[in-house]
């Protein structure tokens, strides 16, 4: 297995203080032996993987999920837990010269469709993943952002279906979001999560279902054969008639060879307090249980936790070593003072990072495999996995099974991304795009 990064990056430091490992117990799936088969095969034991093997078992389908890590390790088990409308990045302009308005208009559903999804997996499923905020608020972090917040109020509406709520600066206050913001908007969809338990319920829903999940059990080559697909695993083999990749960010290379470069895996920062006390929320005047995220393009995203730890995230990375993960430490808790300076003293002890991945299209992806057939892979979150991941996984169990999906599957999502340039250096060509981002971000 060939993935872009150094081993660091997918090795136990990123993810040591990760505050979610605190709240779930790891669970102990078997390990995958001998000569083993299944209908279908699952790559991949997050968000994605889960939400098909769940959907799958349930649909009486013989299916088997390969995790290469512990359960929950990757980016479902480490993310900030928003569930959320996003999953690309293409802007709207862009959106309708590839898609039409009409396609616009079909992806913007879609992204409160995934929303729905996991809501509706919670409810049936009676998870309990420590679930708050009314949808989620967007501050401007500049006058002008303000501005633009404004003149796009009205077409989320359109969009979404929902009526925004506009809070000019002077009453963020009253709305428990004080700081140096200019304004901000919150569109009534969506809600933040405890990553982990929900995860987690997924694979409990799942193994109950039928579905046999194994950790650790990393695929080191995906092999075609006359009826199907070869796992080739440390210990034993799979054979699946169709397989699913749902490894997002921490694909491989070669596992299968189409997938190369077809993938931009960043880094992604958290912090998350001690719990703060009612007079350390009255200094800093944050006492809303929003999630919320500033209007950089090098964002930052927070909120208040039930038992009042504080989580701050941000983007920034691109190479995941140990001198730029220090660095980025740095970074991440000035600028968490700099935006909280009452809490400056307030001890910070969780701190990780993890992979978001991105697609050359800045669209995310769910389906079958050009030139491969059986073959099906689900990718291209763009930071935004909780919601889209689990929707992709929906789809995917559909469409593995020749079944016109059951949800909503806009063209945007059906195009195969194409390859980055650059090869295993691709990342090298973010470097100058992450430094005028950081400047125009001012």
């Amino acid at each position: 297995m060939r993935r872009i990064g150094r081993a660091y990056a997918y090795g136990p430091d990123p993810v040591a203080r990760c505050w979610w490992a605190e709240t779930v117990e790891t669970p102990g799936w078997p390990r995958a032996e001998g000569e083993m088969t299944a209908d279908v095969a699952v790559i991949g034991g997050g968000f994605t993987g889960l939400s098909a093997a769940l959907h799958l078992a349930e649909a009486g389908v013989d299916v088997a999920l390969c995790e290469a890590e512990a359960p929950f390790w990757g980016a479902s088990g480490r993310n900030g837990g928003f569930c959320c409308l996003g999953g690309a990045k293409a802007d709207d302009a862009t959106l309708a010269r590839r898609f039409g308005e009409a396609g616009r208009r079909d992806w913007r559903r879609t992204e409160r469709a995934a929303v729905e999804t996991v809501a509706g997996l919670i409810d049936r499923l009676g998870l309990e993943v420590d679930r708050h905020s009314e949808g989620e608020t967007l501050l401007a972090h500049r006058p002008r952002d303000w501005a633009a917040l404004q003149h796009d109020a009205a077409r989320a509406a359109e969009d979404y279906g929902v009526a925004p709520r506009l809070t000019p600066a002077a009453d963020l206050a009253a709305e428990g979001m004080a700081g140096p913001f200019h304004g901000a908007l919150t569109l009534p969809v969506g809600f933040a999560l405890n990553p982990r338990k929900y995860a987690a319920g997924l694979a409990r829903a799942a193994e109950a279902a039928g579905a046999r999940l194994y950790a650790p059990a990393p695929v080191e080559a995906l092999v075609p054969e006359r009826d199907g697909w070869r796992l080739d695993l440390p210990a034993g083999r799979l054979r699946a008639r169709r397989v699913i990749l749902a490894t997002n960010g921490y694909s491989a290379e070669d596992v299968p060879r189409w997938m190369r470069a077809r993938t931009m895996p960043v880094a992604s920062n958290v912090l998350v307090t001690r719990p703060l006390t009612g007079d350390e929320l009255q200094a800093a005047g944050w006492t809303s249980g929003q999630m919320a995220y500033d209007t950089r393009g090098l964002l930052h995203y927070f909120r208040l936790m039930p038992d009042n730890r504080f989580l701050f995230g941000m983007r920034g990375g691109l190479f995941e070593t140990p001198r730029e993960r220090a660095a980025l430490a740095r970074k991440i808790r000035q600028d968490f003072e700099a935006m909280f300076p009452a809490w400056a003293q307030v001890e910070t002890p969780w701190l990780w990072s993890g992979l978001v991945c991105l697609t050359r299209p800045l669209t995310p992806f769910a389906g079958a495999v050009p030139g491969a057939p059986g073959l099906f892979a689900g990718f291209g979150y763009h930071g935004n996995g909780v919601a889209m991941g689990t929707h992709a996984g929906r789809l995917l169990a559909d469409l593995v099974r020749d079944r016109a999906p059951g949800a909503a599957y806009p063209e945007a999502m059906r195009r195969p991304p194409g390859r980055f340039p650059f090869g295993r250096f691709r990342r090298a060509a973010l470097v100058p795009a992450y430094a005028a981002q950081a400047l125009a971000d001012r």
